[in-house]
Order: C-alpha cells, then sequence, then structure tokens
C-alpha cells in the first residue's frame, strides 16, 4: 500500500513562510522548494530510514537548508508536523500530534 503524505495547516504555512524568505534572492526559492520536494520523495519511498527523535516523530534534513520536514507515519498516511528551522526552539514542534 502507498502512502500519501498530508502537510499540517502550520506545516504548509512553515514551508510557504520559508519559500517566501528564499524567494528574495534570485533562484533560491526554487531551490528551497525542489529540496523540500526531494525529501518528500525519499520519505515516501521508504519513512523508517530517517530517525526517529521524539514520540514516534521522525525526522528528514532538507539538504542544503538549515530546515527538517517532521512527520509522523498514520496507518493511510505520512503527516508532516512541521517544516522547521534548525534555530527555532525545537519545544514549539515537539507539542505537535
Amino acid at each position: 500500500m502507498t502512502r500519501r503524505m498530508v502537510f499540517r495547516t502550520i506545516a504548509r504555512r512553515e514551508f510557504d513562510e520559508a519559500v517566501d524568505w528564499y524567494q528574495q534572492q534570485a533562484g533560491l526559492g526554487e531551490a528551497f522548494i525542489e529540496k523540500v520536494s526531494q525529501a518528500v520523495d525519499r520519505i515516501l519511498e521508504n519513512p523508517m530510514r530517517y530517525p526517529v527523535v521524539h514520540a514516534g516523530i521522525h525526522q528528514a534534513l532538507i539538504d542544503r537548508f538549515p530546515y527538517s520536514l517532521l512527520y509522523r507515519c498514520d496507518d493511510s498516511a505520512l503527516v508532516v508536523l512541521a517544516v522547521y528551522h534548525h534555530r527555532r526552539d525545537p519545544s514549539g514542534w515537539m507539542r505537535r500530534r
């Protein structure tokens, strides 16, 4: 069974804000989108490849950018809880379920 990936509303907002930030420099917004897309593809191929960092939540680092996708595996979907900048306080995403 192929699972789908679902971004929680707050994770989608974090992604959009990061894209907006990086689009201030030519080509960087598109590069961020591409790297996140590649991470999503790798997660979908093998969700268990990335380490569990807190209470069943996996962390996939985004190549080239100081961001991670934090997700959990449900029966029917992979749920992205956060698109999180590495300098932010991790307690913010740790409260998400």
